[in-house]
């Protein structure tokens, strides 16, 4: 069905830094490449960030300033997303959209793109949590829809996840990572479910360490030091949160929580709720879990091995649990799941390989420990860790 390859047009909707990102990958691939977005202030910052980017590769060596200029020469900066502007997309072979969170805009936009688009054209979306069966639903040529989720930022970050609909067509999902393999990334397959593979897995990360914070166990800045000094984590998951900004984070794991029938596995934290509410959104705002304003000083952590050893612990068996469950569930395959955690989100290895290293029984027996104290069933442990705890195997095959 699809006809990918080095020589296709590449179009992308949303020019906002994941969207430029992605437009700048696939034009230093060698692509023609068509931008657009509704906002013209987008396309402008787009534009700039762009000839700042080539400007950088220059200066470093990596490019030579003829071999910038052509990359910056392949692409088409479109202002708006109306029926004008789209029809600038009649002759993209693939076609991606990294526009907002919103089920309901975004196929709206899919809509709009089959009218302009060649009937053997990709549909992509770059969506992190939302179903793909659900934009492909609302098209009247389904089986071309594809997930393909790139990180921010797209040019530096090497994962990508391909992610077909139960409606996907299996030749447009392999020619689609084909494509993305051929631009160096490194890509991974998982089924259409809420957070794919890394925001699925990750959300304890976040959401163990916030159930910490809130019963006074640590306080950020302790939660941050073990995780990096202890943990070998390269961020803290507070200084992540606010990196990656509270609102977004906030946003994601409502969502997955809300696609997963409100399991309690994946619940947000009010605590996190109460930032956004009160637009302490990280860096961007410049207060977030930790003040960034001009003569803040950085809180200093407790640096008590014994407690750092205790959150560890457990937010890592948390993280290995639902790595674990991944595999029990089918949402990826073992390989591609411990890849995803460590070329997407650069955790120091794999968590299932982890879970190996500390024994799956050691790794049981601190989710039933939570599970015992709190009685919730967000600590229920996967059927596989306990079937490979009492087995005696292995988590990574």
């Amino acid at each position: 069905m699809s006809g990918l390859g080095t020589s296709s047009v590449v179009g992308v909707v949303g020019a906002g830094a994941m969207g430029a990102g992605i437009a700048q990958v696939a034009a230093t691939q060698g692509h023609a490449v068509v931008l657009a977005d509704a906002q013209v202030a987008a396309i402008g910052r787009a534009r700039d960030g762009h000839a700042k980017a080539m400007a950088r590769e220059v200066e470093k060596g990596r490019l030579t300033a003829d071999a910038a200029d052509q990359v910056l020469r392949r692409i088409t900066y479109v202002e708006g997303v109306d029926s004008v502007a789209l029809a600038q997309f009649g002759r993209c072979q693939l076609v991606i959209e990294a526009i907002v969170e919103d089920l309901a805009i975004k196929q709206a936009l899919f809509t709009a793109l089959e009218k302009v688009l060649p009937a053997d054209a990709v549909l992509a979306t770059n969506t992190s949590s939302l179903s793909v069966a659900a934009l492909a639903g609302a098209c009247q040529r389904p089986a071309r829809v594809v997930g393909i989720h790139f990180f921010n930022p797209a040019p530096v970050m090497p994962l990508v996840e391909v992610i077909p609909s139960i409606i996907s067509d299996a030749a447009v999902t392999d020619a689609a990572q084909a494509l993305i393999d051929a631009w160096g990334k490194v890509t991974v397959r998982c089924t259409d479910t809420p957070g794919f593979i890394v925001n699925r897995i990750a959300r304890p990360f976040y959401g163990e360490a916030l159930r910490i914070l809130e019963e006074r166990l640590a306080d950020a800045a302790t939660i941050d030091w073990a995780m990096k000094t202890l943990g070998g984590f390269k961020m803290g998951p507070f200084e992540l949160m606010d990196f990656i900004g509270n609102d977004v984070n906030f946003a994601v794991t409502r969502s997955v929580f809300e696609a997963m029938f409100f399991d309690p596995r994946y619940k947000p934290a009010l605590t996190q709720r109460r930032l956004v509410e009160a637009g302490l959104l990280g860096r961007k705002a410049k207060r977030g879990y930790y003040d960034y304003r001009d003569g803040a000083s950085a809180p200093e952590p407790r640096t008590d091995e014994t407690l750092g050893r205790v959150i560890v612990d457990r937010i890592l068996a948390m993280l290995i649990n639902e790595a674990v469950d991944a595999v029990q569930l089918g949402i990826a395959a073992p390989g591609d799941i411990e890849l995803a955690m460590t070329k997407g989100v650069n955790y120091p290895r794999g968590l299932l390989a982890w879970g190996d290293q500390l024994g799956a029984g050691q790794v049981l027996a601190t989710v039933e420990a939570l599970q015992a104290e709190y009685g919730e069933d967000r600590y229920r442990p996967s059927p596989l860790l306990r079937r490979t705890a009492r087995q005696g195997g292995r988590l990574l095959p």
